[in-house]
C-alpha cells in the first residue's frame, strides 16, 4: 500500500492488574510492520493499580489512568475517547499482534468501503489451536466462537463476512465506533463485541473476518483468579440485554419469553437442582425441616441473578433498543446466515436440551429463524392477463423471487386483476403504499414509485430500496411530447429528469437492460456523486452498485393452445407468410417506413402478410399515441389493410400470445435514429427469441447489435422501405437463411430467460446492504492535513498573483469579497 493512503491507526489495550501482560503486548508492537509516526498506543489502566510500572515500562504509550475499574467495554471507550486515529485496534493485553496485522486489516478497508469492522484470526499462544475464525449466535442472545479449540489446519484462511469480531482483537473505523456509542459500557466485559457487531450488521455495515490479520492469545488469562460463577453470570446477563436491544419486536415478542425461560432451565441444570423439590407432596412430616433453607451452588445462582440485574437495567436498555431499531437497515432475516446456527442450543447438559427442544417446538422458533426475506415490487403498470412491458418486468421479478423470499407486488394502477400467482399480488392507491414499504425488507421499484412514498425518499430512511431503470423514461418523453408545446415539452422533461435523479440519489442498487443503458446510467450516476472514490477502489467495475438485467423470456418454449392469426383473420391464409409487429405501436418508433415496406414487398410476393398485435396498450393511463393513427391511415391509403396489413385493435393476453407468435414466420421491429433509440432495449425482441423466429430490425439499439453480431435475422438502415422489404423476403422466402437463423436463435435465447436474466437482482437479495456511500458514520480513514501558517500564506500569495494575472484588480477583489463572504457563513 502506498505510504499516503496509511491512516493513523490507534490501538486501545485495557489493563487490569496485568502489568506483565500488557508491556510484554506493547512491546510486541514494535515488531509490527506499520510506520511508527501513525501508529498510537493508548493503554487504559483501569482503578489505577499499575499506572507507575507501565508509565515507566512503556515510554512510547499514553497511559490513561481510570481511578475506577470501567471493565474491558468501558475501558476501551475511555481509550477512544482519547484516540486521533481513523481507525481503531482494540487488542487484549494477554495478546501478541503479528507482524501483518495492522495492514492487513487497512487492506480490507481500502478495498471494502461497506466494511465497518475488521475481525482478526486469533490462535493460542503457540499458534496451533483456534481462538477466533468465526462468531455464532444463539436465539437466545449468546454469542459464541466456532471451531475454537481445534487445530488450525488452514481450512478457514478465507476471508469472509461474519456478525462479529472478537474484542482481543478487530479493528472498527473510528468515525463509526463514535456514531454508534461505541462498546455498551453496561456490558463491562463480556459479548460487548458481539454486540457491537450485531449492531454494526444491522446498520448494513459488514464485519470482515481477515485471516492474514493475525493475532495470538492468551485466553482469559485475566479471568484467571475469578470464580467462574462472575464469568457466567455476564455471560447470562449480557446474552439477555443483547438480544433485547437488537432482535426486532416480532421476533422479541417469541424469543424473550423463550430466552428467560431458558436461563433459569440452564441455571437448575448447572447446579443440578432438583426442580421438583417444593412440589407439595414431597414435603417431609416434620414442619421444621419443610422451612430449612435449600442450598444453591454459585452457578446456579448466576442464572437467577443474570436474569434480576437485566430487568434493572431494562429501563435504560429500553431507550438504546429504541435507537437501534430506528436506526437499523437490515433485517433479522438478513443476520442468520450471519449467526450461522441459530438454534444451536450451546451446552451439553441433558435438562437443559430438553427444555430448549420444548421452547423451541411449542414457541415456533424455528420458524422466526428459517423465516425468508420479504420483497416488495411496485410497479405502475396493469396487471392482469393482458400485461405490458413494465408489468410484465415486474411480474417475473416477483415470481424469480418468490422462489426463495415472501414477495408482495402492487401496482398502484386502478386496473389490477391479475392471473393466479405463487405470490401476493394487489393494488395500492399512492397513500396506500406506506404499510406496504414498512411490511418490506427490501423494496424494488420502477417509473415514478418513489415519489409516492415520500419516506423512502428521505436520506434518513432505513429500506434497501433497488430501483430498476431499464426504461430512461426522459429520452421517450423527447419523441413522446413532440406533439406538445414546447413549454410543455420542457417542463414534463425537467419533471421526469428530477424523478430519476431522486431514484439515482436514493438507490442501493440499480437495474438496467444493456450495457449500453448501463454506461448511460454510470453517467448520471457519476454527475449526482454516487461513483465515490472508496466505491470506485471497492469495486472498480460498479457492478455492486448497478446490474445488467435485461427483459426476459420464459425457460420452457411456447406451446400452441389455440389458432390466432393463420386461417383465423379474415385475409390470412394457411399458406401466408406472417410478419409479427408485437407489442404496441409507440411515438418513438417507425412503422411508416414498414407499412410503405410491404407495399413494395406485395408486388413481389403477395402471400407476405404484416400483423400488429397490440394498437390499443392495455394500461387506461396510457394515452393513444399520434403514430398508431397514422401507420392505420398510411396503411389504408396505400390500399393494404385487410389484404396485406391486419390490425388488432386490442391487445392480446399474456398467457395465450404465443398463439399469434407461433403463427408468425418472421419478427419485426423499426425505429427512428434518434438518442432513445440508442439506449433504448426493445422488449418484444425476447418474443420474437422465444418464439425462434428470425428477426428485421433496423440499426442504433443494443438487439441491432445482438442480430448482427450472432446473425438472427437481418439489420437495417433506419427509414429505408425497401431495404426493409428485401430483408422481410429474405427471411421469409430464402428457407436455408431462416433455418439458419433459427438455429442461432436457439443457443441465444438461452441467455435470456428470466432466471438467467434476473440472477443479480436475486443475488443482492440473498444479500441485500445499503449502498457504501449511504452508510451511517462513513468518513474518510486518512484527511487532508491541516495546512500550517506559512503554507496558507504561501498558497494566498500564489492565488493573489493567479487573480491578477486572469483579471488585474478587478478579479482580485471580487475574489477576496467571496472569500470573506465564506467565511462570515462558517466556510473556510
Amino acid at each position: 500500500m502506498d505510504r499516503s493512503s496509511l491512516p493513523v491507526v490507534s490501538v486501545v489495550v485495557v489493563n487490569y492488574r496485568g502489568a506483565e501482560d500488557t508491556i510484554t503486548c506493547v512491546r510486541g508492537l514494535a515488531e509490527v510492520d506499520y510506520p511508527a509516526e501513525l501508529l498510537q498506543v493508548i493503554v487504559v489502566d483501569n482503578e489505577a493499580h499499575d499506572t507507575a510500572r507501565l508509565r515507566s515500562a512503556l515510554p512510547g504509550a499514553e497511559i490513561i489512568t481510570s481511578e475506577r475499574n470501567l471493565g474491558f467495554a468501558g475501558g476501551c471507550n475511555l481509550g477512544v475517547e482519547h484516540a486521533r486515529g481513523g481507525v481503531l485496534a482494540f487488542l487484549n493485553n494477554d495478546a501478541r499482534a503479528d507482524r501483518n496485522w495492522i495492514k492487513a486489516a487497512i487492506r480490507v478497508f481500502h478495498a471494502e468501503p461497506a466494511v465497518g469492522s475488521v475481525a482478526s484470526k486469533v490462535l493460542d499462544w503457540d499458534g496451533e489451536k483456534i481462538d477466533f475464525v468465526d462468531g455464532g449466535l444463539t436465539w437466545f442472545g449468546m454469542g459464541y466462537k466456532r471451531h475454537v479449540g481445534q487445530d488450525d489446519d488452514g481450512s478457514h484462511d478465507g476471508a469472509k463476512d461474519v456478525l462479529f469480531g472478537t474484542g482481543s482483537a478487530m479493528f472498527v473505523r473510528a468515525e463509526l465506533y463514535r456514531e454508534l456509542g461505541g462498546f455498551d459500557e453496561r456490558f463491562f466485559m463480556f459479548y460487548e463485541d458481539v454486540d457491537l457487531g450485531w449492531r454494526l450488521n444491522l446498520r448494513g455495515w459488514r464485519v470482515r473476518y481477515e485471516p492474514a490479520s493475525l493475532t495470538y492469545h492468551r485466553h482469559h488469562a485475566s479471568m484467571s483468579s475469578i470464580d467462574h460463577s462472575r464469568e457466567l453470570y455476564l455471560l447470562e446477563r449480557n446474552a439477555l440485554m443483547s438480544l433485547y436491544k437488537n432482535f426486532s419486536d416480532e421476533t422479541l415478542a417469541k424469543v424473550l419469553p423463550a430466552a428467560l425461560a431458558l436461563c433459569v432451565r440452564r441455571a437448575t441444570a448447572r447446579g443440578e437442582i432438583d426442580p421438583t423439590q417444593l412440589e407439595i407432596t414431597r414435603r417431609p412430616a416434620d414442619p421444621a425441616q419443610d422451612r430449612e433453607p435449600v442450598g444453591m451452588s454459585r452457578q446456579a445462582l448466576a442464572g437467577f441473578l443474570a436474569i434480576d440485574q437485566f430487568v434493572e437495567q431494562m429501563p435504560s436498555l429500553a431507550e438504546s433498543r429504541k435507537a437501534e431499531q430506528a436506526a437499523r437497515r437490515l433485517s433479522d432475516t438478513d443476520l442468520v446466515p450471519l449467526m450461522r446456527k441459530a438454534l444451536e442450543p450451546a451446552y451439553p447438559l441433558p435438562r437443559y436440551l430438553a427444555a430448549h427442544d420444548i421452547l423451541v417446538d411449542v414457541l415456533g422458533l424455528d420458524d422466526v429463524f428459517g423465516k425468508p426475506r420479504k420483497i416488495l415490487v411496485i410497479t405502475g403498470d396493469a396487471i392482469s392477463d393482458r400485461m405490458a412491458g413494465p408489468a410484465i418486468r415486474a411480474w417475473h421479478m416477483a415470481d424469480v423471487l418468490s422462489g426463495e423470499h415472501q414477495v408482495r407486488l402492487v401496482t398502484t394502477n386502478p386496473l389490477c386483476a391479475p392471473p393466479d400467482a405463487p405470490f401476493a399480488v394487489e393494488r395500492a392507491r399512492p397513500k396506500e403504499l406506506p404499510p406496504h414499504v414498512e411490511w418490506a425488507d427490501v423494496v424494488v421499484l420502477q417509473g415514478h414509485a418513489l415519489e409516492m412514498v415520500s419516506e423512502l425518499k428521505k436520506a434518513s430512511s432505513t429500506k434497501i430500496v433497488v430501483c430498476d431503470m431499464y426504461d430512461p423514461m426522459h429520452l421517450e418523453l423527447l419523441e413522446q411530447g413532440k406533439d406538445d408545446t414546447d413549454e410543455k415539452r420542457a417542463l414534463d422533461l425537467e419533471t421526469v429528469t428530477r424523478v430519476l435523479n431522486t431514484q439515482l440519489e436514493r438507490g442501493d442498487f440499480f437495474l438496467c437492460a444493456s450495457e449500453r443503458q448501463r454506461h448511460f446510467w454510470l453517467g448520471h450516476l457519476a454527475a449526482l456523486g454516487r461513483l465515490t472514490p472508496t466505491l470506485y477502489d471497492n469495486d472498480p467495475t460498479t457492478q455492486s452498485l448497478l446490474g445488467i438485467v435485461p427483459f426476459g423470456l420464459s425457460g420452457k418454449p411456447p406451446q400452441r393452445t389455440g389458432p390466432a392469426i393463420k386461417g383465423v383473420v379474415p385475409g390470412v391464409s394457411d399458406s401466408d407468410k406472417v410478419v409479427i409487429w408485437a407489442g404496441g405501436v409507440y411515438s418513438w418508433f417507425d412503422p411508416l417506413s414498414l407499412i410503405e415496406a410491404m407495399g413494395h414487398l406485395r408486388e413481389r410476393q403477395p402471400s407476405a402478410k404484416l400483423y400488429f398485435l397490440g394498437m390499443k396498450h392495455p394500461n387506461p393511463e396510457v394515452p393513444d399515441m399520434d403514430i398508431a393513427g397514422r401507420t392505420r391511415a398510411l396503411s389504408a391509403q396505400l390500399g393494404l389493410t385487410g389484404e396485406t396489413v391486419f390490425f388488432n385493435d386490442g391487445w392480446v393476453p399474456y398467457t395465450e400470445r404465443q398463439n399469434w407468435l407461433l403463427d408468425a414466420n418472421c419478427g419485426v421491429t423499426t425505429h427512428y435514429e434518434h438518442v432513445e433509440t440508442t439506449f433504448a432495449f426493445r422488449t418484444r425482441v425476447l418474443d420474437y427469441l422465444w418464439a425462434g423466429l428470425p428477426i428485421v430490425t433496423t440499426s442504433g439499439d443494443s438487439f441491432a447489435d445482438l442480430v448482427l453480431r450472432e446473425g438472427l435475422g437481418v439489420v437495417v438502415p433506419p427509414e429505408d422501405p425497401e431495404a426493409l422489404a428485401d430483408a422481410l423476403e429474405k427471411v421469409l422466402y430464402d428457407e436455408e437463411f431462416a433455418a439458419a437463423c433459427r438455429e442461432r436463435i436457439a443457443v441465444v435465447r438461452e441467455r435470456f430467460t428470466w432466471e438467467t436474466a434476473l440472477a443479480p437482482l436475486a443475488e443482492f437479495c440473498r444479500n441485500p446492504r445499503p449502498a457504501a456511500d449511504r452508510l451511517p458514520g462513513s468518513a474518510p480513514m486518512v484527511r487532508t492535513p491541516e495546512l500550517s501558517t506559512a503554507d496558507k500564506v504561501k498558497r494566498d500569495l500564489q492565488l493573489v498573483r493567479e487573480y491578477l494575472d486572469a483579471g488585474g484588480p478587478t478579479e482580485l477583489a471580487k475574489r477576496a469579497t467571496g472569500r470573506l463572504r465564506k467565511i462570515a457563513r462558517g466556510g473556510r
